[in-house]
């Protein structure tokens, strides 16, 4: 049965979807079957993917909302063990036209339940928000992944999202789990963010990945050419990165 990770934080701008499609990447090269779940209206993780939002039929708000079969929506990409739930603008309107069903927070969950058999990850790119599409994120997921930039105020909020994800353990997914923190956009010339790096191990512990995401220019680079950066630069850092990422990852679960 494949292990589901959300991808979460509730701030924009901390590479949280760069983060899902680059693990992502990272695990079908790695040779595990995996599917990139995107959940965030602005359809990020799929343009980022190589897949075109404006043009895809049958998206996740059809599998959500339209009674259309999610097996259906998945898309191949043109990555060996890489499949895709794409998303698109359609979404934005559906946190509200969640709001009257009944067992909203279980939707996701219950779909992926029809094909979690068929990949050994799931990843959910999660919305930069704590609604109901993130909630349904959380109820589905194993585990939770939270990426933190090395910027001023990067702690800030995150009160609010373990609090949700406490709730979320209470109420509606006993089994959640923190996967672990990860430190992204690292800049080692910069005070602050050892600083920063410092207050977050202080703060999550063991919890914390020992990869940390540098910045990098080819990866913020590779999303306008439709790919992950292992695929636009093998050998850049921003690669060697989220590689050792994947590792971590598996090695967890090892």
């Amino acid at each position: 049965m494949g292990r589901i990770i959300a991808v979460t934080n509730q701030k924009g701008g901390v590479g949280k979807t760069t983060t899902a499609i680059n693990l992502a990447a990272c695990l079908a090269v790695a040779e595990r079957k995996t599917l990139l779940v995107d959940i965030d209206p602005q359809a990020n993780a799929t343009s980022g993917i190589g897949v075109d939002h404006n043009t895809v039929e049958n998206s996740i708000y059809e599998v959500l909302l339209k009674d259309t079969q999610i097996q259906n929506a998945v898309q191949h990409t043109g990555i060996t063990y890489l499949d895709l739930l794409p998303s698109s603008i359609r979404l934005v309107g559906a946190e509200v036209e969640l709001v009257n069903i009944v067992g909203r927070e279980k939707l996701l969950k219950q779909m992926l339940a029809s094909i979690r058999d068929q990949y050994q990850y799931i990843l959910i790119d999660c919305p930069p928000s704590l609604g109901l599409l993130t909630l349904n994120s959380l109820t589905a997921a194993d585990a939770v992944l939270i990426p933190i930039q090395c910027e001023y105020y990067a702690l800030e909020g995150l009160s609010q999202l373990l609090k949700t994800i406490r709730l979320v353990q209470k109420n509606l997914n006993t089994e959640l789990e923190i996967e672990g923190v990860l430190l992204t956009m690292y800049d080692n010339r910069l005070n602050l963010s050892h600083q920063v790096a410092e207050d977050v191990r202080q703060f999550f512990g063991e919890k914390v990945f020992k990869t940390i995401v540098h910045r990098n220019v080819r990866i913020s680079e590779a999303p306008s050419f439709g790919k992950p950066v292992i695929l636009y630069d093998a050998v850049s850092k921003g690669a060697e990165n989220y590689m050792s990422l994947t590792e971590e990852i598996l090695n967890h679960e090892k």
